[in-house]
């Protein structure tokens, strides 16, 4: 099978994009994974499949496969690649300047700019509400706290590693994510880092991402997300599941500016500093959670399947 492809990324955060709005188009696991293998493939942390919604309000569905092959509910960075991808090849009219996104954690609406040549540069997402509740996260811990609109959540639930425990707050933004805040990094094990100094930078994320990706306090595994507040925002850098640590990661973003809120670390407005970029987070008073953020197109091609 012959399979046209255009590369985008949102902050670094790379996808395989593929035109199916023919709704023609299935791939297999070892398929997607060969798309996303950076030395054998395109090279990507996944494939979005562009297809026809079901619902008459959305422009389009985003199907979004992890590089592993499994689903993914949503993706902050790439519902703002599906925007550039609908926007930049006219299925939404750049004059628009907004429209609602289909995925699996529901519709999205989103809003945009675009340059002289109508190309879209940056979109803004309404991510819709966080989700609290432990058991809907899911993560198997007991609610200990409650937030400003009376939702039990659980905050700096504690959780044995072999090199001692990190506290997590637990926050779903349609896919479920854990966040551990980090003060002080000279108090932790040498082992965990590449080399000096210690900070985020060199904290290995291959180590202590995947033992707490698959823990078996996150039932349907999670996004695990090492966050440091310092003068210039919030810096973090997130190990996703189903595809390892990423450059930037949009529903991580968005969940780490909420708990980073509920535990009173820091506003609720933020610059939230990624490795591949920055991606400025509200959550509103009305309990919403907008990502604004850019998007780029690297290149399109052709691939033999």
């Amino acid at each position: 099978m012959e399979l046209s492809f255009i590369k985008l990324n949102g902050a670094g955060n790379d996808f395989v994009f593929v035109d199916d709005l023919s709704n023609e188009i299935e791939l297999t696991t070892s398929q997607v994974s060969w798309l996303c293998d950076r030395h054998f493939g395109i090279g990507a942390d996944g494939v979005i499949l562009v297809r026809p919604s079901e619902r008459p309000e959305c422009a389009a569905y985003m199907h979004y496969i992890n590089s592993d092959g499994t689903l993914a509910q949503m993706c902050g960075n790439g519902v703002r690649c599906f925007a550039k991808f609908l926007v930049d090849r006219g299925y939404v009219q750049a004059s628009d300047g907004s429209f609602i996104a289909d995925t699996l954690a529901g519709p999205k609406p989103i809003s945009f700019t675009v340059d002289e040549q109508d190309k879209m540069t940056q979109a803004t997402v309404d991510m819709g509400h966080p989700i609290l509740d432990p058991q809907e996260v899911p993560v198997n811990a007991q609610a200990n706290a409650t937030s400003p609109l009376g939702t039990p959540y659980a905050k700096d639930v504690a959780i044995e590693s072999p090199w001692g425990p990190f506290s997590f707050t637990c926050v779903s933004m349609g896919n479920p994510h854990a966040i551990t805040f980090i003060e002080d990094f000279d108090v932790l094990p040498d082992d965990l880092f590449t080399g000096a100094p210690k900070e985020l930078a060199t904290l290995d994320l291959e180590k202590i991402g995947a033992f707490y990706e698959s823990n078996p306090i996150f039932p349907e595994k999670a996004n695990i997300e090492f966050a440091h507040i310092s003068e210039k925002g919030i810096e973090m850098r997130v190990y996703e599941r189903g595809c390892g640590e990423t450059l930037a990661c949009g529903t991580g973003a968005c969940a780490t500016c909420v708990a980073a809120a509920l535990t009173e670390r820091a506003g609720r407005e933020n610059d939230l500093i990624l490795r591949g970029g920055v991606l400025h987070i509200l959550w509103t008073e009305d309990d919403h959670v907008m990502m604004t953020g850019p998007a780029t197109e690297a290149f399109e091609g052709t691939v033999s399947l």
